[in-house]
């Protein structure tokens, strides 16, 4: 069973970035990683088209649109 995230940072170093990923238990990892690295992450995050209609701050505008049409 995959552990639970409790928390990431990503920090730039003089040679790339840091990716450190911290699980429920505390216990820490720490990735090596290029801009194209960080940037295919971030892409894959979009990819998902998570959307919390809960939260207005985390709407897109095609996001709202879709909350208005369903009211």
């Amino acid at each position: 069973m995959p552990k639970a995230l409790s928390q990431f940072s990503i920090t730039q170093e003089a040679d790339g970035y840091v990716l450190q990923i911290e699980d429920e238990d505390g216990e820490t990892t720490e990735y090596s990683a290029t801009l194209e690295q960080i940037d295919d992450i971030a892409i894959a995050i979009e990819d998902l088209d998570i959307v919390d209609e809960d939260d207005p701050a985390l709407l897109g505008e095609d996001d709202e649109e879709r909350v208005e049409d369903e009211d």
